[in-house]
């Protein structure tokens, strides 16, 4: 009989279940597919080897570093290559997103860099409304809210509004404060303004780059976990879909989005890869990538010129290409538009698509009560920890914590 059970394979449910093994628990996983790891997983185009979700984690609190050292991963993780990330306006010309901003909220809101993509008239309004009083349910707000009372709605539109969608895959008038940067709002309540807290963040925050990569793929850490788990004595079941708790044996643990009485529902998102040959790539006009604001002329929410970002995907590569776009809707021909609204974002043709593919999953519309589950000891993962892996990966660890301690 199992100590423990965990129903799904992703990585949250993993590093649960790696860290009761390695307590000398016996645990078991089930996962309902064929393969491990969720949105973190590999896939194969043109011959390259890929990731086909996450390919980055936020380097913040050091929770995941400290997790790929001990899988023995420390030494292949990379920083992006240098350069900067850029933002397709509603209308007008792309420019580089500003340089002191968190999520796009900036430290300064009459920087250059942030007029540039804001307005003067709409720089000055925020500056204007971040000078006033705290109110006294501040904390309360979403992060939309807050920054439509501290900044106005044309700098929650226009700048921040594309970030946090392309963090968060949700408008930041659905996203709590607290899910943006679980620091923000302490540092905006010590400092007294929203652009204070976002300076002190950013000044905090160690040098580098605020995420990082593995060489080779962000998919390796689910094949060190899994490997961790089995080779401690822990079962994995993949092809076993679990629906009633009462049926398992020790105490169980919840891991998976669809699970009965956790977030019934969330927000699809369809990524199309592309690997394309055009050397007018090579100079990366657009930096790592790009993301859109609503209204602009494609149907892509964001672009990633990964083989921008990355050294090992350039070699990888061989002087191709790999770019990746996301869509809030699927396109009636997703390889086709991606190509159409690449092209229009990085102002370049795109004669030769060598490969492509496109993955579809849900991120969870989680709440705290997706935290409660009858007949459920705990329930882990983006339902209940929020979206990026830092925060996924710290949650479960607390989590597998406590559920030793008792």
């Amino acid at each position: 009989m199992a100590d423990f059970t965990v129903v799904g394979g992703g990585v949250a449910g993993l590093v649960v279940a790696r860290r009761l093994a390695l307590a000398g628990a016996d645990v078991v996983v089930f996962e309902a597919s064929d393969r491990l790891g969720g949105p973190v997983a590999r896939h194969e185009v043109a011959g390259i080897a890929l990731d086909a979700g996450a390919e980055s984690f936020a380097v913040r609190d050091g929770t995941v570093a400290a997790l790929l050292r001990e899988v023995d991963l420390a030494d292949d993780v990379v920083a992006p290559r240098p350069g900067p990330a850029w933002l397709q306006p509603a209308s007008g010309d792309p420019v580089p997103l500003p340089a002191t901003a968190l999520l796009g909220i900036p430290a300064n809101p009459l920087a250059d860099d942030v007029v540039r993509v804001v307005g003067r008239r709409a720089a000055l309004r925020a500056a204007e409304l971040d000078a006033e009083p705290l109110a006294p349910d501040w904390a309360t707000r979403s992060l939309g809210g807050l920054i439509r009372t501290r900044m106005g709605d044309d700098m929650l539109e226009r700048l921040v509004a594309p970030v946090v969608h392309g963090v968060h895959s949700q408008h930041p008038d659905t996203l709590p404060l607290s899910r943006a940067h679980p620091r923000l709002p302490d540092e905006v309540a010590r400092t007294g303004s929203l652009a204070g807290g976002v300076g002190a963040l950013r000044e905090a925050a160690p040098p580098g780059a605020a995420v990082a990569g593995i060489r080779g793929g962000m998919h390796r850490l689910v094949t060190a976990l899994a490997a961790d788990v089995t080779e401690n004595g822990g079962a994995i079941r993949l092809r076993t879909r679990v629906d009633d708790p009462s049926t398992l044996t020790g105490r169980v643990v919840v891991a998976a989005a669809d699970f009965t009485g956790v977030a019934p529902s969330g927000r699809r998102i369809d990524l199309v890869t592309l690997v394309v040959e055009q050397g007018e790539l090579d100079a990366a006009p657009r930096g790592s990538g790009m993301l859109v604001a609503t209204g602009a002329p494609v149907h892509a929410r964001a672009l990633t010129h990964a083989t921008a970002k990355w050294e090992w995907l350039r070699h990888a590569a061989a002087g191709r290409h790999v770019l990746r776009l996301s869509y809030d809707e699927t396109p009636d021909d997703p390889v086709a538009t991606a190509r159409a609204d690449a092209e229009t974002l990085l102002g370049v043709e795109l004669p030769v698509v060598a490969g492509s593919a496109v993955v579809s999953w849900t991120r969870p519309a989680g709440d705290e009560a997706s935290g409660v589950v009858p007949g459920v000891e705990a329930v882990v993962g983006e339902t209940v920890a929020g979206s990026g892996l830092a925060g996924i990966v710290a949650h479960a660890e607390r989590t597998a914590a406590a559920l030793l301690a008792r």
